[in-house]
């Protein structure tokens, strides 16, 4: 199971690294703060589809995590690549308080306590019935897409980041509860399979339009907190994600503190670009 925890540090660090690529293409394409029309300009930003490049190898990091892992702990890791995009955007020259990085090493401590209380294990299947309602997940996230685009006000921003973290966590669920098929025919036919190209299709085009409206750390805050958050509960609910005998409390604790320090992260972040700073602001 070691290789599992390779594959989740991996994706984290792509899944990071992809959120400042893509924030930078939208600021060049001069698509920050208009309307999703903008997102045209988008096409001859190749930074832009490099950081789409990055996701896509992180999410093919994460889908193996999830086949070995637990989702509290490989959704966990990926939302702490907050820390990854506050840290990349420091080198660039946003310099981030002395708090946020305390809230980093707070982060770090929970995933160290979530890694230690995770107990390796494949999920369970999911019935045919919900591979088909994880499809059609993509809708309602369409839904919130339109409905604000077309109000735009202060809650804009964090509704798509909600909307993109919701479509986030059915792909998670979907790669988790995968069964890979022996044909490419039958992997054709899987509902799972599309559920994670349509709603990883639908993330990306609601993230791109959140960062039109909010900085880059603020918006991944938000939109990885709702994805670990929800995937979790499910996984822990319904898919037999398990905990280590013993390990309830630090499991919780690791949990609030991955999340609680990656919420630390984007705040101190987004007071750094409220002092003056100009570069990947948070």
């Amino acid at each position: 199971m070691t290789l599992g925890y390779v594959f989740a540090v991996l994706a984290a660090l792509a899944s990071g690294s992809g959120s400042i690529l893509q924030s930078l293409g939208v600021r060049r394409a001069g698509a920050y703060g208009g309307t999703s029309l903008g997102l045209v300009a988008l096409r001859r930003q190749p930074i832009y589809f490099l950081g789409l490049g990055a996701d896509l190898v992180g999410f093919l990091f994460a889908a193996a995590a999830l086949q070995r892992l637990p989702l509290f702990l490989v959704q966990s890791l990926l939302a702490f690549s907050i820390g990854v995009t506050a840290t990349i955007a420091a080198f660039m020259g946003t310099r981030l308080a002395g708090s946020g990085w305390i809230a980093l090493g707070i982060g770090a401590a929970g995933l160290i306590l979530l890694g230690l209380s995770a107990d390796p294990s494949p999920a369970m299947a999911l019935p045919p019935g919900w591979r088909w309602i994880l499809l059609g997940m993509a809708v309602p996230v369409a839904a919130i897409a339109f409905y604000a685009k077309r109000h735009d006000r202060v809650w804009a921003a964090p509704a798509l980041a909600f909307g993109a973290g919701l479509s986030l966590s059915v792909v998670g669920i979907a790669a988790r509860t995968l069964d890979v098929p022996h044909s490419v025919r039958n992997l054709i036919l899987e509902p799972s399979v599309w559920a994670i190209v349509l709603n990883g299709l639908v993330a990306a085009v609601v993230f791109a339009m959140a960062l039109q409206k909010g900085g880059p750390t603020a918006v991944t805050a938000i939109m990885f907190t709702t994805n670990t958050t929800l995937s979790s509960l499910i996984g822990l609910t319904y898919l037999d994600d398990r905990v280590r005998d013993g390990f309830t409390t630090p499991a919780a604790a690791g949990f609030v503190l991955a999340i609680g320090g990656a919420v630390g992260v984007a705040h101190y972040a987004a007071v750094t670009r409220r002092k003056g700073s100009s570069i990947a602001p948070g």
